[in-house]
């Protein structure tokens, strides 16, 4: 008799959700369930439905949005080995720009990788001239093996962003050290900024040469493939955005100390 009373329940009781149960991922019914058996107060297992929280959605959605396609697999669309080399090499010049042109700290040192213009090319000052320091408040350069390029070193000395304001004596250029002020620490952040805005532009060539150049491949590709190369190529230079914010980052709090 029990059994014939529990199949004639057991429609509801799949429909029915314990009120006692708190977990935030069961769905509770307003409907009480039915007793088990009569006079009883024990009630049935209840039926019940898992939803995933917003956070293991995002966490889902996320993931599902990443790329990581073989290079060998697409080498005949793109080399995205030498895409990805030429995006790293935008983040290593910027790197170069924040030590050469970024230093609080002038020493004789900070000026060796200053570039001078001259008839026959760029050089590093420290392949023209010998820099010394003079003393604590003064370096010296002297151009005796390159006369001919004082004019210019004085100009490139004067043009950086170290704050210089070199002094001329024959082939001796005299740069006296500056005083560290917060204004010129400020300035020096505004130079990090726009240093790396340049370098996100510099970026963005790379990323839209490497995205023409698969479009032009998309006569003999699925439109899939071609649309994951894409997507593949756009994951590697925001990953390289994401590393120039934290060098800009990093750089401001070394200026502002």
């Amino acid at each position: 008799m029990a059994l014939n009373h529990l199949r004639l329940l057991r429609p509801l009781l799949c429909q029915s959700l314990v009120r006692q149960v708190r977990s935030p991922l069961v769905v509770t019914s307003r409907v009480s369930a039915p007793l088990l058996y009569p006079g009883t107060t024990s009630h049935p297992a209840a039926c019940t439905r898992l939803y995933a929280t917003k956070k293991a959605k995002s966490k889902a959605k996320g993931q599902s949005a990443k790329v990581n396609i073989n290079s060998a697999l697409v080498e005949d669309i793109i080399s995205l080995q030498e895409v990805e080399e030429d995006m790293t090499a935008v983040l290593n010049a910027l790197k170069d720009d924040f030590t050469r042109n970024l230093s609080i700290r002038t020493s004789a040192g900070a000026l060796d990788h200053i570039m001078v213009s001259t008839k026959d090319g760029k050089f590093p000052l420290n392949q023209l001239g010998q820099i010394s320091m003079k003393s604590p408040h003064l370096i010296m350069v002297n151009m005796s093996s390159f006369p001919e390029c004082t004019a210019a070193a004085v100009h490139s000395l004067r043009e950086s962003s170290m704050n210089l304001n070199p002094d001329v004596d024959e082939a001796i250029i005299k740069v006296p050290v500056p005083k560290i002020t917060r204004e010129h620490r400020e300035n020096l952040t505004k130079v990090a900024k726009q240093l790396s805005n340049k370098a996100k532009d510099s970026l963005r060539k790379v990323r839209s040469d490497a995205v023409s150049q698969v479009k032009k491949m998309k006569d003999a590709h699925s439109e899939d493939t071609i649309r994951l190369v894409e997507k593949q190529i756009g994951q590697m230079a925001d990953n390289i955005v994401v590393d120039i914010d934290k060098l800009l980052a990093v750089k401001t709090k070394e200026l502002l100390g």
